[in-house]
């Protein structure tokens, strides 16, 4: 749990100040200032730096209003005066006029991390420049297993990601619930992929959750909003309540709202589609629309917007996993933006954070993947062997007792049947694998006579 920031009435306390006063707060400590909007802070951080001129400023400016708080108060209290007079205020309504209101601010630090992304996930860079043809294949179905298994484990999936990774490979009935958490968020991905450029509905929306909950969730809440007001987030050591949703008569409306928020961004009124991607995936987690599954739907929101509006680069990227690793931001910034008078500015933040972080993770993914190209040359030097049948031989040499299927080639390289079971029985007839019946329909296939001698 997060302390709450002083209850302090600006307005009323502030009567016959000029709000000029409390921003020059602002400029008598540059580097504390540039720490609080650079990572966009609360109060439970602000009230522990040191902002060192604020004595001095009080004596100039010699106000007993002033002298009623203390420094590290005054600090809050000036940050969000600021704040206050450059926020955008936007609503969603329900059907009876009752709204959820949140605000948000956009100020330089944020724009320049957007700029950054703009210029790298859109137009700024190509595909060809980061990924070959074939490393594109690959790069997406490593991203996609990936991004399901860390969104599953966010709630709480508890496989390993191996198994989850050897599950998606080989086809395999999931035998867990974990498991089907992972398969059901991997067929998520795959849906998102190809309804990326449409439009989403309320009909949408439902299939989305059925595909996130199939098999996890009993069927009479699977596909459909809930229906009491049961429904609330909770610490899981203490049992304290965290999160009231909305009342479950205002859904319709509000997803109505959701619905067409999503589908429009007009030029008078436009949000940057980073800022409303974040939004998005703030507002389900919020009004927690359905009964189970509302964060994984949230985060598939968050990817489905994206790629709608050109952030091409986002599908080889595994958001989730960032998400995992930075678990208590992630919940921080839904708690402060509800404690903060439903500023989003911090989920915002924390969702840039995650792509920036996801962006490098895959840029050093690439640069790994690019040594390692190099060690596959001596597996193309042999004849009439192509890149997959290379990348197979070369996880050989890295592991003698790794054994393929079919299923697995044509997955892990997004390629037909008969094209996977044509690459693995080439290097059958040629010794550097052999089949072994696992019964009398599937083989698996394991390193052949010929493998050492050739390449050892």
């Amino acid at each position: 749990m997060i302390e709450k920031a002083p209850e302090i009435d600006i307005e009323r306390e502030f009567v016959g100040l000029d709000y000029a006063y409390l921003n020059d707060i602002l400029y008598t400590g540059q580097e504390v200032i540039t720490k609080i909007e650079e990572e966009y802070l609360y109060w439970d951080k602000i009230k522990y730096l040191n902002h060192k001129n604020i004595d001095d400023f009080k004596r100039a400016v010699k106000s007993k209003i002033l002298d009623k708080f203390m420094n590290n108060e005054l600090l809050w209290i000036a940050t969000k005066a600021s704040r206050k007079f450059t926020r955008i205020r936007k609503y969603l309504f329900s059907s009876n006029q009752n709204y959820i209101r949140y605000y948000y601010n956009e100020n330089n630090y944020l724009r320049q991390k957007l700029h950054y992304l703009d210029f790298n996930f859109g137009a700024g860079l190509q595909k060809e420049q980061l990924l070959s043809e074939l490393e594109k294949q690959q790069y997406l179905k490593n991203a996609l297993m990936e991004e399901a298994f860390f969104s599953s484990k966010i709630e709480g999936a508890t496989t390993t990601r191996i198994k989850a990774k050897e599950m998606l490979r080989k086809n395999k009935k999931p035998k867990t619930h974990s498991e089907q958490m992972i398969l059901n968020n991997y067929k998520t991905i795959q849906f998102i992929s190809e309804q990326k450029d449409e439009d989403i509905s309320t009909e949408k929306l439902f299939e989305l959750h059925k595909l996130v909950t199939e098999n996890t969730l009993e069927n009479e809440f699977v596909g459909g909003f809930r229906t009491n007001n049961e429904i609330n987030v909770v610490n899981e050591i203490t049992g304290e309540i965290v999160h009231t949703p909305p009342n479950f008569e205002e859904l319709e409306g509000l997803m109505d709202s959701f619905v067409e928020f999503f589908n429009n961004n007009p030029k008078e009124d436009f949000i940057h589609p980073i800022v409303k991607a974040s939004i998005l995936h703030f507002l389900i987690g919020y009004i927690h629309p359905f009964v189970d599954g509302n964060g994984r739907t949230a985060r598939a929101i968050f990817y489905w917007y994206l790629l709608k509006n050109g952030y091409w680069l986002t599908e080889y990227l595994s958001i989730s996993r960032v998400i995992m690793q930075t678990k208590v931001q992630y919940e921080k910034a839904y708690i402060y933006t509800e404690i903060d008078d439903m500023d989003v500015t911090y989920f915002i933040h924390y969702q840039v954070k995650v792509l920036l972080k996801a962006f490098e993770d895959l840029k050093k993914y690439v640069a790994k993947k690019k040594k390692e190209e190099v060690k596959l040359l001596k597996f193309l030097q042999q004849p009439e062997i192509n890149e997959r049948q290379a990348e197979i031989l070369y996880k050989l040499e890295k592991n003698a007792t790794k054994s393929f299927t079919v299923k697995e080639i044509e997955n892990t390289y997004a390629v037909t049947n008969q094209t996977a079971r044509t690459d693995i029985e080439e290097l059958v007839e040629r010794g550097f694998l052999k089949k072994v019946a696992i019964n009398k329909k599937s083989y698996n296939y394991w390193k052949g006579d010929t493998f050492d001698e050739t390449f050892l």
